[in-house]
């Protein structure tokens, strides 16, 4: 297929190599160059504005930073998609924006499928993540053709509705962010009673927070918070579509993301969102 894809940020550039290796035609596109470079070294063809990158698309997957990218770069980006295009959204939203994005391709003749990942870039790199697919039934299925390329296949998730998958991303994100914080104030009571840090993460190896201490314990012990899996400005920003959503207080996910925006404010929006462990 003739692809196109939108945003190259960290996950996106982890995704790309994978169209391109299973034989698809990729044309990429980023706002800054110096990322586009780097996957039109990988072998794509890199469009110097979205539209050039749409225009001979049979589907086009964007992957943005939020629902506000969303809507300045397509939705307001008059993009020439060609009729009846397949867009497959991977970017974070929250069901109501998923909606919107849904009832807008609907009004332009495009199929919009939202198809978020859960996972960070290592099991982006391996083609194991989880992936959730949204969308009316025929557009689902070719998009899952397309989004399988970096799925775990016993990860992958087909669900009814654009809104139903942008709701299992932000719960998989607020899983994340919660456990990650369970882990934080385990280290500090570890502390605070005489264990030392290894000696904690090694009683959490048999709680309900092993695989969170196993996957950012060692980062969080050694400090070193520059190998971003997945940033404090990303995860705060997310937090904040939990928010939005809930009918109901959130009381964690507001601790976490008052702690992320004090992270931010610190300078450290691009760091690892495990650098809240500093606070």
């Amino acid at each position: 297929m003739n692809i196109a894809f939108l945003g190259l940020g960290r996950m996106g550039r982890e995704l790309v190599p994978h169209l391109i290796d299973a034989g698809h035609r990729v044309t990429a596109w980023n706002r800054s160059p110096e990322p586009a470079q780097v996957i039109g070294r990988r072998g794509a063809h890199v469009a110097a504005t979205a539209g050039e990158a749409v225009g001979t698309a049979e589907a086009v997957v964007s992957a943005l930073f939020g629902p506000d990218t969303v809507r300045e770069v397509i939705l307001d980006g008059d993009l020439p998609f060609a009729p009846h295009a397949l867009w497959v959204d991977v970017t974070t939203v929250s069901p109501a924006d998923a909606t919107e994005f849904a009832s807008w391709a609907d009004g332009v003749g495009v199929r919009y499928v939202h198809s978020p990942v859960i996972g960070s870039l290592a099991p982006a790199r391996a083609g194991k993540l989880g992936v959730l697919v949204g969308g009316e039934l025929d557009a689902a299925r070719e998009a899952r053709k397309i989004v399988a390329l970096w799925a775990d296949p016993d990860k992958l998730r087909m669900l009814g509705s654009p809104a139903k998958a942008a709701t299992g991303k932000l719960i998989a994100n607020l899983a994340l962010a919660v456990s990650a914080e369970a882990l934080i104030e385990s280290l500090r009571l570890g502390e605070a009673g005489g264990l030392d840090q290894r000696e904690v993460l090694d009683t959490l190896g048999i709680t309900t927070i092993a695989p969170i201490a196993g996957m950012k314990g060692e980062t969080i012990v050694s400090g070193d918070f520059d190998d971003t899996q997945f940033s404090a400005a990303l995860l705060a920003k997310d937090l904040g579509l939990m928010l939005a959503t809930a009918e109901k207080p959130l009381p964690a996910v507001a601790l976490v993301a008052e702690a992320l925006r004090r992270a931010i404010d610190a300078g450290d929006g691009e760091r690892d969102f495990t650098v809240i462990a500093r606070d």
